[in-house]
């Protein structure tokens, strides 16, 4: 759960250090507006993805499924700046499948936490293969970094775009080129 006071004094102290006067009239309120901001774009520190993959619905066939261009914000954990982009989900159901908001929310989850977009491709990936029992799961991510846009390179528009295969996209070009041609 995020700690709202200690936030609070925290920006106070970081207002400080970059030589401005937090009792300044524009800046009397920013510790308290930046406190609430963070307990809304790091939620998904306190929840649990399988919650929302636990709602699921019975399928007779087992044909591929794919949800694109689910936008999704998050903070990168190196410099605690966004990144933000799109995810494309692909998994082959075991007799179950998920509400398509529910993919929507895990994507939800894992960006809502301190973050690398590595490490979070593989999350959902890795979630929605243990939660569904699915035979197979392809997440990719493409997203920009702030990070890389407004300081370092300073190369605004550039994309980070990250790959993680479960189960039988693992091994299978055939199952990976239908997911890269869906996602186009």
């Amino acid at each position: 759960m995020v700690d709202q006071e200690k936030i609070k004094e925290a920006v106070k102290l970081m207002l400080e250090g970059i030589g401005e006067d937090p009792e300044r009239e524009g800046l009397l309120e920013t510790p308290d507006r930046i406190a609430r901001m963070y307990a809304e774009i790091f939620a998904g520190m306190d929840e649990d993805p399988a919650e929302h993959l636990s709602k699921t619905f019975t399928v007779e066939n087992n044909d591929i499924v794919i949800e694109k261009d689910i936008v999704f914000y998050s903070m990168c954990e190196h410099h605690m700046l966004p990144f933000y982009g799109k995810a494309h989900i692909a998994y082959i159901p075991n007799g179950k499948v998920a509400g398509l908001s529910k993919l929507a929310r895990t994507v939800e989850v894992y960006a809502k936490r301190l973050q690398i977009q590595e490490q979070m491709t593989g999350q959902i990936a890795t979630a929605i293969m243990d939660e569904l029992g699915a035979k197979g799961v392809m997440v990719m991510l493409e997203a920009e970094h702030m990070c890389m846009t407004m300081r370092g390179v300073k190369k605004p528009g550039s994309k980070t775009v990250t790959v993680a295969t479960r189960g039988e996209f693992t091994d299978s070009e055939i199952l990976q080129n239908r997911f890269y041609n869906a996602v186009k």
